[in-house]
């Protein structure tokens, strides 16, 4: 019987805890990895939603990629509602474990998942982060490349709000550059407003990330830099990935039967209102 310890390590060969940013907080969260491993869930965000649907599902691994304990508790008061998640998975024995900047910088991982469903042709890291540990070839965050064909800044939005299936985006574009050719596009998953000018250096015409900021935007425009906010949920790509990364994994090694649930719930907390 296979252990959350024994898929821990098998997955920290692919992306190495080494690649996280020193801010982060990755790895083991709650729980008992040593436990048998039969029924495990990936998603992108823990939440008490989507912790009852685990819980329904009789899950005992919850696979995350942005990390449940991101601050450290004060306290245990459970009337606050993160100490309440914490308490609710100790009592359901559900062991969680996350790869955030790790999975970001990991070759086969976040960004090349990201930069596939646009098309980036020829990519390479956009922010280097040297060399990975295990394999010694080069890392980085985000993905620069080229896409089929050319696009105008709107046609290129809205491309990939299709894409990604977002209700809305912002464009971040110069009126002035509104026939300018999108070929070269940049994209970094999360919230990546403080690589703009990797982008830029990179020679990007178009730079795809979330959580874009006013003040950020207004410099983006002035360097010409068209940039696509479809927000930090596009990230929910990993749910799918990591699934069929796992999948992979269990027909390399004997013994691997757990089942693998895909989180069904969106975890986005931004509602589009459209003005009719």
């Amino acid at each position: 019987m296979i252990t959350g310890t024994d898929l821990i390590n098998r997955f920290e060969q692919f992306a190495s805890p080494q690649l996280a940013e020193k801010w982060d907080h990755v790895g083991l969260q709650v729980g008992n990895p040593d436990q048998p491993l039969r029924r495990l869930m990936t998603t992108l965000d823990v939440r008490p939603e989507t912790i009852d649907e685990a819980i329904d599902k009789e899950v005992d691994f919850i696979f995350a990629h942005h990390p449940v304990m991101f601050h450290p508790a004060r306290d245990l008061d459970t009337r606050n509602p993160q100490n309440a998640m914490y308490a609710k998975l100790l009592a359901h024995h559900i062991t969680v474990y996350a790869a955030h900047t790790n999975l970001d910088t990991a070759n086969g991982g976040m960004n090349d998942w990201l930069a596939a469903k646009l098309g980036l042709r020829d990519c390479q890291p956009l922010v280097p982060a040297g060399n990975d540990p295990i394999t010694g070839e080069p890392v980085g965050m985000g993905r620069v490349g080229n896409i089929a064909g050319e696009m105008t800044p709107r046609q290129f939005a809205d491309h990939c709000r299709q894409l990604f299936n977002v209700a809305g985006l912002r464009l971040v574009t110069n009126l002035a550059d509104a026939q300018q050719k999108i070929k070269r596009v940049a994209v970094l998953g999360g919230a990546g407003q403080d690589f703009y000018t990797n982008a830029v250096k990179c020679g990007a015409d178009a730079y795809v990330t979330g959580d874009v900021s006013y003040h950020f935007a207004h410099d983006m425009i002035a360097n010409h830099l068209t940039v696509v906010d479809p927000g930090h949920h596009i990230e929910a790509v990993c749910e799918h990935q990591l699934a069929l990364l796992f999948k992979k994994w269990q027909t390399e090694n004997d013994g691997w039967d757990f089942t693998i649930i895909e989180n069904s719930i969106n975890t986005d907390p931004f509602n589009f209102i459209v003005k009719k």
